[in-house]
């Protein structure tokens, strides 16, 4: 755990999550419906421009870090001297202690991902995938699996009031939620509970991810990034998102509605139970 020192100063901006706006039904009724918020945030590293991103802007500070984590462009905490979040201008300032080394190649090349309000990740990303560990021991019970499910059903949402945004969590082994933030990308949700991580010293080689949206190969180089062995999506995946699972040695497990799961890698980390009928359930792996 870092001394409270080496910490970086955050800002705490606030913004409003939701809007009302007028909407008019196949009636011609007219009523106020809420929906989600959505602004542009411009991260500046060391005065440099880095990438703009769109967001709900619930969580910046710890979107603007998890996004550096994630991008591996801040190795260590305590290389961030301050965050400053300012809504007048839709920027977030980042400073650093030392610099960071060969930024300008670092970034050169960017690719813009798939998906809700499309991410961005820098080229070089792929080439450090093969440097990843997973915890090979890491396993879930099948009955915190539907723990989980059950636990980001009831949670209270921006989904459930304006719908257009994706949810991500953070769940112990147990089935215990650590986390839940919203935005709208998934991405930008995964970023954020990164942040919160990093500045909690909450280590994830013994974490669930759940995430409401497709685990592309971005959401599962994320993943891994933030050391979690186990991905959980009420959608599906990808091509390129189960191929980087498979090496990885990650276990991603799709289609999570109700009792209802598809395991498709590494089908080892996951301990089956009997059902609600006192049956023997087996492992199945099954395409989307």
């Amino acid at each position: 755990m870092l001394a409270i020192s080496s910490l970086p100063q955050l800002t705490q901006a606030t913004a409003e999550l939701t809007r009302v706006v007028e909407a008019t039904d196949e009636r011609g009724r007219v009523s106020l419906i809420a929906i989600p918020a959505e602004r542009p945030l411009t991260v500046y590293l060391d005065k440099r421009e880095l990438v703009t991103l769109m967001t709900m802007g619930g969580n910046p500070e710890a979107l603007v870090l998890g996004y550096l984590r994630n991008q591996r462009l801040i190795r260590a905490l305590d290389e961030i001297k301050a965050i400053q979040v300012d809504w007048e201008v839709s920027a977030a300032a980042v400073t650093t202690r030392h610099g960071v080394a060969r930024l300008a190649e670092r970034t050169a090349q960017r690719v813009v991902t798939t998906g809700c309000g499309q991410g961005t990740v820098f080229g070089g990303l792929m080439d450090e995938v093969d440097q990843i560990a997973l915890p090979a021991e890491a396993s879930l019970r099948q009955s915190a699996l539907y723990r989980i499910i059950d636990a980001i059903r009831v949670q209270p949402s921006i989904y459930k009031q304006a719908g257009s945004v994706h949810g991500c969590a953070l769940f112990s082994a147990a089935g215990e939620l650590l986390y839940f933030v919203e935005d709208v990308g998934r991405h930008n949700a995964v970023d954020a509970i990164a942040g919160k991580m990093w500045l909690d010293g909450v280590e994830g080689g013994d974490k669930i991810f759940y995430t409401t949206g497709r685990l592309t190969s971005e959401m599962v180089i994320k993943g891994a990034q933030m050391g979690i062995p186990i991905l959980l999506s009420r959608s599906g995946t990808t091509e390129m998102g189960h191929q980087v699972a498979q090496q990885l040695g990650m276990s991603l497990i799709a289609r999570c509605t109700g009792r209802h799961f598809l395991l498709l890698t590494h089908p080892q980390r996951l301990v089956f139970e009997l059902d609600e009928a006192g049956t023997p359930t087996t492992p199945a792996l099954a395409p989307l």
